[in-house]
């Protein structure tokens, strides 16, 4: 059926618009970490890294990555704290922006990464 065309006006990139990149963070000695391109490329930045698609930590590189990550957190709290006193007469739905805190979203990669550290197995991410 040579030059027939598509009973459907649109094509599916214009319906389901393509996916976001993933990290997926992987190793022997813990379960996977996924996060959304954006949040993985702060992480790795916060951890003195560049963004890229393939990687890996190092055992030995692993406490200074959970050291920056946690005192990224402390810096994050206290601006948090110092914003909140600033907004007391905030409206309500404003400040639902960034409603997830820096904690919430290192903590299970602090968690993988001393638990590898622990067991000596290195974290990769990529394919």
């Amino acid at each position: 059926m040579a030059g027939a065309q598509s009973a459907y006006p649109f094509k599916r990139d214009d319906i389901y618009p393509a996916t976001e990149m993933l990290y997926k963070f992987k190793s022997k000695a813990a379960g996977d970490v996924i996060m959304l391109a954006a949040n993985g490329d702060q992480v790795l930045r916060l951890a003195g890294r560049e963004p890229a698609p393939r990687g890996i930590f190092e055992v030995d590189a692993m406490p200074a990555v959970v050291t920056s990550l946690v005192e990224a957190v402390a810096a994050d709290e206290a601006k948090r704290q110092t914003q909140a006193a600033v907004d007391t007469d905030e409206t309500p739905g404003e400040g639902r922006r960034d409603a997830i805190a820096l904690r919430q979203r290192v903590w299970p990669l602090v968690e993988m990464l001393r638990r590898c550290h622990a067991a000596g197995e290195v974290i990769v991410w990529g394919a």
